[in-house]
């Protein structure tokens, strides 16, 4: 960083998101894309959407031409201290035991599908079974 660019928390950051004052946080830098929004060839609603976080990510998903990455440049207005960016959530998978638990109720649904219908249909045949038995015996 040079001595004369402006370092901003990241809680300053957060503040700017409507369409009359909207700033991105791309790999570390600010970027007051406000007079942008309408040029932008994906609409402003995808800088509207990135804004207010992170949006590294969202910028390197989409995979922008040398050209978009040297036109940034022109609304480059600091960079954020790293130290106030909140730390990443990442996903955390089930434990096993939790998994097994919830595989439970599923087996044992599947197998009273599996016994009631033939439950059922054995009721039928042992009625039919013993009517026939009756008719036989008058």
């Amino acid at each position: 960083m040079g001595s004369g660019e402006k370092v901003f928390v990241y809680e300053d950051l957060v503040k700017h998101k409507d369409r009359n004052d909207c700033w991105l946080l791309i790999s570390g830098k600010v970027y007051n894309v406000t007079q942008f929004l309408e040029d932008h060839p994906g609409g402003d609603e995808v800088l509207l959407a990135a804004s207010g976080k992170d949006a590294t990510d969202d910028f390197e998903d989409v995979g922008h031409s040398d050209d978009a990455r040297e036109q940034m440049q022109k609304y480059y207005i600091g960079e954020v201290d790293a130290t106030t960016i909140p730390a990443r959530r990442t996903y955390k998978a089930q434990t096993s035991t939790a998994a097994t638990q919830q595989e439970e109720p599923g087996f044992l649904f599947k197998i009273i599908r599996f016994l009631v219908p033939l439950l059922i249909l054995g009721f039928a045949f042992g009625l039919q079974f013993l009517g026939k038995k009756e008719k036989t015996e008058t």
